[in-house]
């Protein structure tokens, strides 16, 4: 794990001459504030896969039935690879006809020529080196579309943690400098806000039945979790009243 903050200073030192309409806080008490972003990047350990089912028939029941048949296959093809039931569940299930119309055949309305079933399967995958095989056993056993593949960590609440103090370090250091530029020093904080980021990576993929030959590889690359913290602190402006050291 490896982190790097981008500080951004502002410079806003307000007293009690500076502007109406300011909250009390702002318009009486001297002040500082700055802002800075903290950046962590991790490596995931988890991942979340859709794994699609899709079948036509020229009635409902039968594009149903054959539905059921591949996604069963599917099912226990990852169990046998360590997915236990808890680990998935269905996302989506749809069934709608399917349409054509030709007019130079006679047709005046679409007309039904058969039945779409589409079972869409969620599944958490909590060992990255799995992957590739379960994309594999997948696809073997009659899934025809993996609509996505979406990486993330169970370290990411740390991670922010850990941003989360880089950032308040850095704003704090940016605000001393300034204080110490302006013939002043920093007092005690009068207002910590953040806002925060965590950006899962997503893999958008369309692959079709058998078309893997090999081991299918996957790359998880970085995660990033960003925040961005602001602080007011107030201002010393009497250099007597500040604290002994730089």
């Amino acid at each position: 794990m490896r982190w790097h903050v981008i500080s951004i200073p502002m410079l806003l030192i307000y007293s009690s001459a500076s502007g109406q309409g300011l909250p009390s806080t702002l318009v009486t008490v001297p002040h500082v504030a700055t802002s800075a972003v903290g950046e962590v990047r991790i490596v995931p350990d988890r991942a979340t896969i859709f794994i699609g089912v899709e079948s036509r028939a020229v009635t409902a029941a039968s594009a149903s039935t054959a539905n059921a048949r591949q996604m069963r296959a599917v099912m226990d093809a990852l169990r046998a690879l360590g997915i236990t039931p808890a680990q998935m569940s269905t996302s989506e299930y749809s069934v709608y006809p399917e349409q054509v119309f030709e007019p130079d055949k006679g047709d005046r309305t679409p007309r039904i020529v058969g039945y779409v079933v589409r079972n869409t399967l969620r599944v958490e995958v909590r060992k990255i080196d799995q992957i590739g095989a379960l994309l594999d056993a997948a696809l073997s056993k009659g899934a025809n579309a993996i609509n996505s593949l979406q990486f993330t960590s169970s370290q990411a609440d740390s991670a922010r943690r850990e941003a989360l103090a880089s950032a308040v370090s850095r704003a704090e250091a940016d605000a001393k400098a300034i204080a110490r530029a302006g013939g002043s020093c920093l007092g005690e904080v009068i207002e910590l806000t953040t806002q925060d980021g965590y950006r899962p990576l997503y893999l958008e993929k369309s692959m079709a039945r058998g078309a893997a030959q090999d081991a299918t590889p996957v790359a998880p690359g970085e995660l990033t979790v960003t925040v961005q913290v602001s602080g007011r602190w107030k201002l010393l402006l009497s250099r007597p009243s500040c604290p002994a050291g730089p």
